[in-house]
């Protein structure tokens, strides 16, 4: 997994709120678990005009000149800013994956469905909560001609906006693993020797147990 230290990017503002995971990765692309190519797929039923379907090439699409991931101003973003709720409805990991295969490392929101807000943890995405005056204020500065770039700086806990400063809580054991880029096997295989010497006790005091 990769570790998020410092992450400046391009603000994406998806201005919905209760954007449940059928509408970040709708059902029909959930047939694979290799964790990538599920990014030409994101938002899909709002992103192109006509039907996706698994196999289908996203050059031969209709792309939604409406929705904001085809705006030119937004095609390199990295940072989701978002209304209440996001991530609400069935608990799919896959919601996560094509955020992650997109591109998307940060995303920022009022508030989160509690199972998609621990996938993201455990797939290399921070999401932040932040106050609804503070969503509003950078809703207002991203969907502007100029766009907005934020810096966030997750060892300092602070979102940077030029000469603005916002800071923000994340709990210390998810923060850790953010910046070490570990995940649940990552996790498990720092304590490789530990888990070793275990097995050979093991093994020697119930030798029947293991045959």
């Amino acid at each position: 997994m990769l570790p998020i230290v410092n992450h400046e990017g391009i603000v994406i503002p998806l201005d919905r709120s209760n954007v449940d995971t059928d509408a970040i990765i709708p059902k029909q692309f959930l047939k694979s678990i290799k964790k990538s190519g599920f990014g030409p797929n994101l938002f899909d039923e709002w992103r192109y005009l006509d039907q996706g379907e698994p196999g289908k090439e996203s050059v031969s699409r209709k792309p939604n000149p409406e929705f904001v991931l085809n705006k030119p101003q937004y095609v390199k973003g990295t940072v989701l800013l978002t209304r209440e709720n996001f991530g609400c409805g069935s608990s799919r990991e896959h919601a996560p994956w094509a955020l992650l295969d997109y591109g998307i490392r940060i995303i920022l929101a009022p508030s989160f469905a509690d199972i998609f807000y621990g996938n993201c943890f455990k797939n290399g995405i921070l999401p932040i909560v932040i106050s609804k005056d503070l969503t509003n204020i950078l809703f207002d500065k991203a969907q502007s001609a100029e766009g907005l770039k934020l810096l966030i700086d997750l060892e300092k806990q602070i979102i940077i906006d030029g000469p603005y400063n916002y800071n923000f809580d994340i709990d210390a054991f998810k923060k850790y693993c953010l910046l070490e880029g570990l995940d649940d096997i990552g996790l498990t295989l720092k304590h490789s020797e530990d888990i070793k010497s275990f097995e050979n006790n093991y093994h020697g005091q119930f030798p029947w147990l293991t045959k």
